[in-house]
This record gives structure tokens, sequence and C-alpha cells, in this order.
């Protein structure tokens, strides 16, 4: 829905208020806001009057981030595209739901503990019936599901592989040594420094707009951003170069949106069925699986692609020590029905050569963020700042 995709210099709290402003005037409850206790229907109040909107028929739980919403508001589009009775705005609500991830921005991932960071707090509401979906960045979803919630649908795949951004350089590859670069990603470090270790990678926190901003603040030289969300808000001249698989290879089910629903929820699985790309879901699948038998996360340099070639399912995986010195890699293929059981032996192949893997990972962890115009300020529980 391009009315709700937020410009380049929009705020996350300016394009949710905008958004809400424009329903509310349509008369609508398309979006409403909860927090972690969760919240009914949306409702409009003036003096002593109280108005209940009607009953959604889908409820649609996701973080509160520009990038989070305009994956929010797609999935909502292709629900009305597939089901006449969910054409009527009202029939599917969009509920914002803060996660820790997004309201703590001054620690790394690794520091407050890596999985389920951007999914706990929707889990929650999912399993109390507040919300009947839970839309997600499935490079943010761990391998292990909470019990009672399935992860059926994947959309089509946007693409998946890194941009970089910078106002001093054309490649990452090419910095002089001691250039900085934002990253909270010990994926992306591991791989920038196996290529180029003079340089050094601090923390970079926050959604697309705010890591932007910092960088328009010269904090640091360049940083790494996913192509796919860049293209899904319209971004993408902000890009600078995209970085092929052979010079950074993605994460884990980068560029693909999933949704989750309760187990059993039978009304709710013959809308994600109709929705579901089984091209997406087979290489997804397969890559998770991978990251699954190597127990990786947020914390761990771990990166794996899948993709159907020719009717053939062809997997690449690494992991690597944070500081790059180590990177082993992985390659296979076979038939797309054996997704699941390519990606556990390619986690196996390498968890043989690596050995202990806590032990292979070790403690280093990214540098701390630099100081910027935002140090210190206070969070909004959107990936992003308080005015």
């Amino acid at each position: 829905d391009e009315a709700h995709c937020p410009a380049p210099n929009q705020s996350a709290r300016e394009m949710l208020s905008a958004t809400i402003c424009v329903l509310g005037l349509a008369g609508s409850a398309s979006a409403a806001f909860v927090g972690s206790s969760g919240v009914g229907r949306a409702q409009q109040r003036h003096g002593d009057i109280s108005i209940v909107m009607s009953e959604a028929l889908i409820k649609l739980g996701t973080r509160g981030s520009p990038l989070a919403l305009a994956q929010a508001y797609e999935t909502k589009r292709r629900l009305a595209a597939a089901f006449p009775e969910l054409v009527p705005d009202e029939a599917v609500q969009i509920q914002v739901i803060k996660t820790t991830g997004d309201m703590v921005l001054d620690k790394a991932l690794k520091e407050l503990g890596g999985k389920g960071l951007f999914t706990k707090e929707l889990d929650v509401q999912l399993l109390n019936g507040d919300v009947d979906i839970c839309v997600h960045s499935m490079k943010d979803v761990p391998t292990w599901l909470v019990p009672g919630t399935i992860l059926p649908c994947n959309l089509e795949r946007e693409d998946t592989r890194d941009a970089w951004i910078s106002p001093n350089c054309e490649s990452p590859f090419d910095l002089p040594a001691g250039s900085v670069v934002g990253t909270a990603s010990l994926r992306r470090q591991a791989q920038l420094l196996a290529r180029n270790p003079g340089i050094k990678c601090v923390n970079f926190r926050g959604n697309v707009q705010t890591r932007l901003k910092k960088l328009g603040e010269n904090v640091v030289d360049g940083t790494l951003l996913a192509n796919a969300g860049l293209r899904r808000m319209g971004m993408e001249e902000h890009i600078t170069r995209v970085l092929e698989f052979d010079e950074m290879l993605p994460a884990v089910a980068q560029g693909a949106i999933g949704i989750q629903c309760r187990e059993g929820d039978e009304r709710v699985m013959k809308y994600l069925d109709a929705l579901n790309h089984p091209a997406t879901k087979i290489a997804v699948d397969c890559e998770r699986a991978f990251l699954a038998a190597l127990d990786g996360n947020c914390r761990t340099p771990i990166a794996g692609q899948a993709s159907l070639v020719n009717g053939e399912l062809v997997f690449q995986g690494l992991i690597a020590k944070c500081d790059g010195t180590e990177i082993y890699r992985v390659s296979r293929a076979g038939k797309a029905e054996d997704a699941v059981k390519i990606g556990q032996a390619a986690g196996a192949e390498l968890k043989a050569k690596i050995g202990n893997v806590s032990d292979f990972f070790g403690d280093e962890e990214i540098a701390p963020e630099p100081v910027s115009s935002m140090s210190g300020k206070t969070t909004d529980g959107l990936g992003g700042y308080s005015s």
C-alpha cells in the first residue's frame, strides 16, 4: 500500500501517526497500537462518546518500524486481492506491537540475548488471541518456534543481497585502514574483516531511517543494509552498491516475509495457504534447517542461501569467526522435497569441521556504537528515537 510507505526523510513516529490519522478520518480501524499487555478492538473517543469499530476478520500483529509496517500492509493488500471478504479496509486490522529489539537500541544484539528479540512480544499476543497472524522479517525469527504456533507461509522473496551505503567509498573492501563501518551484524563484520582487516566495525542499531540518519552525521564511513528492505520502502536511491554472494553471503532467510499463526487455526490457514510462495518456502526451510543444525542466531556469524535452479535446490552456506580470520564454506544440491535434509546435512558438515561451536565463535563482540545526535535519547519502541 504505497500510501503508507514512508518517504526516506520521515521518522517512524511521523509515518505511524500519519497512518493512524488517515485511517481515523476514513472511519476505519485498520491500525491500532498494542503494548506487551495487549489491547482489544480499536476505539475512537470524542467527549463522552466511545465508538467501537466493527470487528476485524483478521487481526495482524507486526513490529512498528517503517519496514515492518510496509510488510504488514503488503500482506494486507495480498489478502484483499485473494479474498473478497477481506477487501473492506476494516476487514484486516493491523496492530503494532513493541518488541525488546526495537526498544533497546544502545546495546548490541548479542548483549541483549540474541534469540527472539524481535518476536517474543508478538508470540504472546498471538497465543493470547489478541492477534490472528504475525508478519515477520524471516531473518529475525528464531529457528525454534513457540509451542502452539506455526509458520506455514512465506510471501515471494525479494532480492536477498546486502546493500553497501557510503558517501565516501564505492566498496567496503576498498576502504582505507582505520575506516569505520557501522553494523550490528556479526555475519557482516566477519565477512568484511576477512577481506579488509584494516577497518573497524562498530555497533549500529535502529530501523532503516535511524541508521541512515546516523550515517548522515558521518559517525561512520558506511553501513550495510538488506537490499530487500530498501526496495520494499522505495529507498534504493541511498544504495552505493549491491554486494554479490561471493563478496557478502546474506543472512539465512534474508529478504523473506513470514506469516505466523496459531497451530490448528483452520480459518486462518485458509487465508495463508493462498498467500504462500512455494519456492520461497522451500528455500527458507532449507536455510533455517542449516542454521538450526549450527544452533545459530544473531550472535553468530553464519550465512546461508538456497534457491531453486532448473528445479534443483542449490544451497551455499558459511560459518566464520567474528574477526574474519577463519571462514568455512559449504555447498549442497538436491531435490526440493529434501530441503530440510539438505540444510541439516550442510550444517552438520560445517559443525564437524569447527568442533565445539561455542569455542569456535568465542566471546568477541562488535565495538560500541559511536556518539551521534541520538546518543542518550529515549527510544520510541519502533526502532527509532523520541523527538
